[in-house]
Parts: structure tokens; C-alpha cells; sequence
């Protein structure tokens, strides 16, 4: 009999939750039961990655990600990028420049983080795009109609 994939990925996903969430859940019973969804007859990749899965089980997380602080100044700079008034050219206005210094601080950033500090800029690009032109994105490009 073949693994059934979507029972045991089910399973993991569950067994995972259950032991990242709940103190005191007893892993190696988790890892028995998933072991158990493995038929004997199972072949030899799907035995692999199936052990390598349910022994990860037993890895604690790893710990929640620290970041710079050149990071949490970009924070700053988005979170206050949200147009509050003015007209449609001063909060276009603001936007860009919001855009341009996280821009600049990613610049600053080191190479794994500067990415995650570059996509703070592309909810301030929706924004100055639906003010540049409000039917965007909702207007069907030319010659495609729904």
C-alpha cells in the first residue's frame, strides 16, 4: 500500500501545530503516530523524507528573528507613510519619499534583511498608485475585458 501523502502531510501539519503550540504535548508519542501512517511497504523515498520529517518534529523552533535596527527604522518610516490628509499630489508626495528613504536605509541593510526592508515599499506603491489613477487596478487592460 503507498503512502497515502494528503493523510500523513495532514497529520505532520497537525502534529507540528500541536507541538509548537501546546506545552507539555508528548513529541514521541507524536512521532509514533505519524511513524504508524508509514506502510512497511512504503518505498524508500517516501520512508526517507517521511523519517527526516518526524524526527525534525523533535527540533525545538528556531527563535523568533531579531532584527536590526536599521530595520525598525524603516518600520518607522512606513508606518507613518499612511496618507492622513492633504490633497491627492502631497499624499503622492509623501509616499514617494517614504518609499525613497526605506529605499535608502535597505541600501544600509544587511543582505539578508535588505530585501525584507524593500517590501515594506511595495503596499506604499499600491497606495500612490491607486491615487495616481483610482480605478487601478480594478480597470481591465486593453483589449482583455472580464
Amino acid at each position: 500500500m503507498p503512502l497515502d501523502l494528503a493523510e500523513f502531510n495532514t497529520a505532520f501539519s497537525r502534529a507540528r501545530d500541536k507541538v509548537r503550540n501546546q506545552d507539555g504535548t508528548d513529541v514521541a508519542a507524536e512521532q509514533e503516530k505519524l511513524r504508524a501512517l508509514v506502510p512497511d511497504d512504503a518505498s524508500e523515498h517516501d520512508r526517507t523524507w517521511t523519517k527526516t520529517l518526524i524526527d525534525r518534529l523533535a527540533d525545538p523552533p528556531p527563535p523568533p528573528r531579531q532584527w536590526s535596527a536599521l530595520y525598525h527604522e524603516a518600520g518607522k518610516v512606513h508606518a507613518n507613510a499612511y496618507p492622513d490628509g492633504g490633497t491627492v499630489e502631497e499624499q503622492i508626495a509623501a509616499l514617494e519619499e517614504a518609499r525613497r528613504k526605506i529605499w535608502e536605509i535597505a541600501d544600509r541593510a544587511a543582505e539578508d534583511e535588505a530585501p525584507h526592508i524593500r517590501a515594506m515599499t511595495r503596499v506604499l506603491e499600491h497606495i500612490e498608485n491607486e491615487l495616481r489613477d483610482p480605478t487601478w487596478p480594478l480597470e481591465d487592460p486593453p483589449g482583455q475585458a472580464h
